[in-house]
């Protein structure tokens, strides 16, 4: 119409407002934008400033500023001591377990789920695969000690209606690791699986349609058409989990922690948590050392495996 700006002056910039102008007309969108913007200042950039109590002996009376600049001491303190080379090795092993196990899962649910032609089904199944998201960390480790009491255990029932002995599975080390991440993959792989849902909602129906005027099977539509379209999210996921390579947590953890399964369970994160908070000497300074060590390595492997992604003509994050 007579007047109104043209797609070609939006474009160049010459509708003629001026900029504040048309922040005010998007004020809502603004309002919207602000709170994660504050979240993320808030939470991610403002605890940077404490991050240099790595290189100080902080002390708490003295402050950031007024504690002894003592440089790469904690660093060489933890590389150094006898816990270093076993915290990395089960941080290392845990993280790549779960990594490996709970990767294809949800691929193959959403595949599975993407071809079910009743739609109760469907939400039904998606409903009782997407629950165990919402548990609590707490209520999840109560709900692991119930199945796996050897006394009461379901899981030891079992074990014993098939003339066996009755097994500690969280006193044996060595089960420590699988106990921790398959229960992770059976709580995450509904929440998982959503997103490549959302994926496959969006290939091309035409792909579909050619496939089967060509005759092709359900497998050969996943492998050839659905596989592909899902790639560049897959891909994209796989470079973000290993950014968060070193990032176990440790709340989990440490709630299925006991003395006889330490030897496998001690990861990066739980140590963190005593030393700066479960211990007589609470040592501030050597445990953000620690977590700093954490997140310098955990961007050089994001940047790193982005640049493959990169070389290989795969979707990257930049």
């Amino acid at each position: 119409m007579p007047g109104e700006p043209t797609i070609a002056a939006y474009r160049s910039g010459r509708t003629g407002q001026t900029r504040w102008q048309k922040i005010r007309k998007g004020r809502q969108l603004y309002l919207m934008l602000a709170l994660p913007v504050l979240f993320v200042i808030l939470f991610n950039y403002v605890p940077m400033y404490g991050a240099q109590i790595a290189f100080k002996n902080y002390v708490v009376t003295k402050g950031i500023w007024g504690s002894e600049w003592v440089g790469l001491k904690h660093f060489d303190r933890f590389v150094n001591s006898y816990e270093f080379w076993r915290l990395l090795r089960n941080t290392l092993s845990i993280s790549l377990y779960s990594l490996l196990a709970g990767f294809p899962f949800p691929i193959l649910l959403a595949l599975s789920l993407n071809y079910v032609r009743s739609l109760a089904f469907k939400k039904s199944v998606q409903m009782i695969t997407y629950a165990p998201y919402f548990i609590s960390v707490v209520v999840m480790v109560g709900i692991i000690f119930e199945l796996l009491d050897p006394r009461k255990g379901i899981v030891n029932h079992f074990i014993q209606a098939l003339g066996f002995e009755p097994i500690a599975f969280l006193a044996k080390a060595g089960l420590f690791q699988s106990i921790y991440v398959w229960s992770g993959v059976w709580q995450m792989m509904g929440f998982s699986c959503i997103i490549y849902l959302a994926a496959l909602a969006g290939i091309d129906p035409a792909l579909h349609e050619s496939a089967v005027i060509d005759g092709a099977s359900k497998l050969r539509r996943m492998w050839h058409v659905d596989l592909p379209g899902i790639m560049p999210i897959a891909v994209i996921l796989l470079i973000i989990n290993m950014g968060h390579l070193l990032d176990v947590g440790y709340e989990k953890i440490l709630l299925m922690q006991n003395s006889l399964n330490l030897r496998t369970s001690e990861v990066i994160d739980t140590y963190v948590y005593k030393v700066a908070l479960n211990s007589p000497a609470m040592n501030y300074s050597y445990s953000t050392l620690i977590g700093l060590f954490k997140s310098v390595i955990n961007l050089a492997l994001l940047v790193l495996v982005n640049q493959v992604a990169r070389r290989t003509k795969q979707t990257s994050l930049w």
